[in-house]
């Protein structure tokens, strides 16, 4: 698991613009794909070294714990620049080179609109690189490969899903994922992170933020906890009489 390991065809990669992003908006469907014998993958387009706690260095290390504990088969960093991530050509090629490595079948990206730039962003850019990722012509050195599917994390959007996946059973193995980045979510360390103690809300807070989230999408499905999806394209559905979730 690291960036020298990009040898292999993903089943699914999630591009994301931080570490700790994927941990929030689809860490539970990542473990669940893997337990399903699925080859997951995340792609940080930073190491948030703009963020006022803790040192780019620090993410990356954390990052790599909380890929073990979501059993990702790899997981990379582009080190794009932190809150100043453009969607230029050379970030493009660099984001479709990569695709065109690790070959993921399925793609998940950011959704298309948010508060943070760098996620509207990144989820632009992925699109586009996914595109970019199967001209022939891009990079005489790498076969083309264009994903499947692309889904978009719609978790903090305020959107109808296209669907949610049931996460119950990986709850609370996602926010031990996402409780790895101390740097992030542990106590006040130093004065800088005193003096943005009030955009860090205390571990007890960010488990019941996130569980009562992950309960309103885990409730429309009758589930306990879920994560939001939105897909561009119609969805087909072959077994109408074995279709889940109940109408009334």
């Amino acid at each position: 698991m690291g960036e020298h390991r990009t040898a292999m065809t993903l089943d699914v990669l999630a591009v994301a613009a931080h570490p700790d992003d994927v941990e929030q908006t689809c860490g539970g469907t990542l473990i669940r794909t893997a337990e399903m014998g699925y080859r997951t993958g995340v792609l940080d387009l930073t190491a948030g070294d703009m963020g006022t706690r803790g040192t780019p260095e620090n993410r990356v290390d954390e990052s790599a714990a909380a890929a073990r504990i979501m059993q990702l088969s790899w997981r990379g960093n582009l080190r794009l620049p932190d809150a100043r991530l453009e969607n230029s050509l050379a970030a493009r090629t660099a984001l479709a080179l990569k695709l065109r490595e690790l070959k993921p079948r399925v793609v998940i990206l950011p959704y298309w609109q948010a508060r943070h730039p760098d996620h509207y962003r990144a989820g632009e850019m992925g699109y586009e690189a996914c595109f970019l990722a199967g001209l022939r012509k891009l990079d005489p050195d790498s076969e083309p490969h264009r994903p499947f599917k692309i889904l978009y994390s719609s978790l903090y959007a305020d959107v109808k899903p296209s669907f949610i996946v049931d996460i119950s059973a990986q709850f609370e193995r996602r926010m031990a994922a996402l409780l790895s980045y101390r740097s992030q979510y542990g106590g006040s360390q130093d004065g800088a992170a005193e003096q943005g103690s009030g955009l860090f809300p205390a571990e007890q807070e960010i488990r019941e933020r996130l569980g009562a989230i992950a309960r309103f999408y885990g409730n429309l499905i009758g589930a306990r906890y879920g994560e939001p999806f939105v897909v561009k394209e119609a969805i087909e559905i072959g077994d109408i009489v074995a279709m889940p979730v109940r109408s009334i």
